[in-house]
């Protein structure tokens, strides 16, 4: 079992900045990917970025592409997302989702092994 946490969401002003974090337990982050995913009110849930173990390959939305950027910190269990320049359309509830095997990423959410509970992002316009 693998437990994940999402923290760092807020409200911020379009055009503003936050950092959401993603910590693991129960597993090492070695053994997955991780995928950010988020969900607007009434809107289907949509993949945002993911990265693979050793963080060298990673992938990104082109809704975000540009302006958010994912990072991994295997030895804390814990994988970033930077968000830039946000948006009022980036508002939604992130979420971070592992999966396995750690060199693969995929960005269909029914593939995912474990979620984490969700992080609100609001974004004002």
């Amino acid at each position: 079992q693998v437990q994940l946490v999402e923290s760092g969401g807020g409200l911020v002003q379009h055009g503003g900045s936050l950092r959401l974090s993603c910590a693991a337990s129960g597993r090492t982050f070695r053994n997955y990917a991780i995928h950010w995913f988020r969900q607007a009110p009434g809107k289907e849930r949509e993949f945002v970025a993911a990265i693979t173990w050793g963080g060298g390959i990673t992938n990104y939305a082109d809704s975000v592409s540009g302006r958010f950027t994912i990072s991994r910190d295997n030895s804390k269990n814990t994988v970033y997302l930077q968000m830039n320049s946000l948006k009022p359309e980036d508002t939604a509830v992130y979420f971070c989702a592992a999966s396995s095997p750690a060199w693969r990423i995929v960005i269909i959410a029914r593939s995912m092994d474990y979620w984490g509970q969700g992080t609100q992002v609001t974004v004002s316009s």
